[in-house]
């Protein structure tokens, strides 16, 4: 009798994954593994007791197949596999493991807060190099049971005082989300903290608009961050870069691209701010697409950390008024350097580049600085902007929220493009229109003051009411 030969490679692979197996069936007593399972680095739920039906909890299942998937090391997949809603609390993920929702599969969060401990979020990790989550399923936040009741006066539900978020990823290296869908989150959806060599990829986001501090996706003293072809909905900012006092020993957020995503917002569309404790550098939005937004493209300052080396490219917009609780007041482009309170230390805006930015907005292109921080070395070139009005909410203001050392919501007339508090700013080949209404509250078409070096070569525009308004007024700094 002849015996098939076997490469050393092959039998030291064959012994491995025996090994695996053994140390799996000690670790786990009466675990009996699928087929899939078997001689594979790919750890079924089912395997461990998941029952999928939508209505037992299947944390405690699902977060053995995580702890078995990372005893086994690098590359092991934790298989939530389809046809099925999984009912879970907080689910701790671990290094080097993919956690892979197939086909249909769903992830429902539980409703009561016990089942999430003192994490607050759906899924977490911390410290988890090489994880990837990946697959077509999806991750249900149920946003409508996390609230109080609809306020029919300010157009948004009233959360109760428990929602989570529905990921919260720190200190990660070499992170991977791709395919997936998170609907309906109660709190930010994917809060990326302190994160290395992240791929965000093909993610879909479908929270409801009316809800506040939904955002979709927020790099948080984040550094080398790609976050493309992504489709998000959500009511507060749909692509945020932070640097948030809590996690300030990260250090800022720098090296991120955006790219090729269509954004539904009721707030900003792409943006750099609030918080801005540490620097924020080395971001580039581009070739993206803002169906609505409150603002199409920010940044707001309002801390000590500077934000600088930032490009808009190729992004077309549309930005309009909601209700009074909603930040943004339709403004088409806003950047402002604010003190967040009276006293408070501030940084700086400097060295930004928008280029070939195109839209609709019912309020102004802002360039405000301050007299404590002005903003300087802005460079537009070809952005085009037609101001109108459709809806119903009352105008002739800007949003300078959220400062307490100025008024908050300011009383002004509406230019096209106002610049303030800033200095060296060049607007090239740029150009506004007006909408069929123009309200007395829509002005000049180009509006200055307290700015030095301020060119504008090739601009076009005359004035909302040209019959006594001239298309320019520029005051320079005095």
């Amino acid at each position: 009798m002849t015996f098939p030969s076997i490469s050393r490679r092959m039998a030291l692979g064959t012994l491995a994954k025996s090994a695996a197996t053994l140390a799996l069936t000690m670790s786990f007593p009466g675990l009996k593994l699928s087929a899939e399972t078997r001689g594979r680095r790919e750890f079924n739920i089912r395997d461990f007791g998941a029952v999928g039906d939508g209505a037992t909890l299947d944390t405690a299942a699902i977060q053995q197949a995580i702890d078995a998937a990372a005893a086994v090391g690098h590359g092991a997949r934790v298989l939530v596999p389809g046809g099925a809603r999984f009912l879970v609390g907080s689910l701790l993920l671990k290094p080097a493991i993919e956690f892979h929702l197939a086909d249909d599969a769903e992830l429902v969060a539980s409703t009561q807060a016990e089942h999430y401990g003192d994490a607050g979020a759906l899924l977490q990790a911390n410290g988890a190099e090489g994880l990837k989550i990946t697959g077509t399923g999806s991750i249900n936040g149920r946003s409508p049971e996390f609230m109080l009741g609809y306020d029919e006066e300010q157009e948004w539900w009233r959360p109760a005082p428990f929602r989570p978020r529905l990921a919260v990823l720190t200190g990660c290296r070499d992170l991977e989300v791709r395919d997936l869908t998170f609907r309906q989150a109660p709190n930010w959806t994917l809060h990326l903290v302190g994160c290395d060599g992240v791929s965000i990829d093909r993610v879909q986001i479908r929270n409801q608009m009316d809800v506040p501090n939904c955002d979709g996706i927020d790099p948080d003293h984040c550094r080398n961050v790609e976050i493309k072809n992504c489709h998000v909905v959500c009511g507060d900012d749909a692509i945020v870069v932070k640097a948030t006092r809590a996690f300030d020993d990260y250090g800022g957020s720098s090296k991120i691209r955006v790219r090729d995503c269509v954004l539904e917002t009721q707030d900003s569309g792409v943006k750099i701010g609030t918080e801005t404790v540490c620097d924020i550098h080395d971001v580039v939005f581009e070739r993206c697409e803002i169906r609505s937004s409150c603002r199409g493209c920010t940044i707001q300052l309002r801390d000590e950390g500077d934000v600088y080396d930032v490009v808009f490219r190729d992004i077309a917009f549309t930005s309009r008024y909601h209700s009074d609780p909603w930040w943004g007041r339709g403004e088409a482009i806003s950047f402002t350097a604010l003190p967040r309170a009276p006293g408070a230390k501030v940084g700086r805006i400097h060295q930004v580049k928008v280029q070939n930015v195109t839209g609709r907005a019912e309020n102004s292109v802002r360039i405000s600085g301050s007299v404590q921080s002005r903003i300087q070395n802005v460079d537009f070139e070809n952005v085009k902007v037609t101001l109108d009005r459709w809806t119903k909410y009352r105008g002739g203001v800007w949003d300078n929220r959220p400062t307490t050392a100025q008024a908050g919501i300011e009383e002004h007339g509406n230019p096209g493009i106002h610049v303030r508090y800033a200095d060296q700013v060049a607007l090239r080949q740029c150009g506004v229109a007006w909408g069929e209404k123009r309200p007395d509250y829509f002005t000049y078409a180009l509006e200055a003051h307290d700015v030095t070096e301020l060119t504008y070569p090739d601009f076009t525009g005359e004035s909302a009411h040209p019959e006594r308004l001239k298309a320019v007024e520029v005051q320079a700094k005095s």
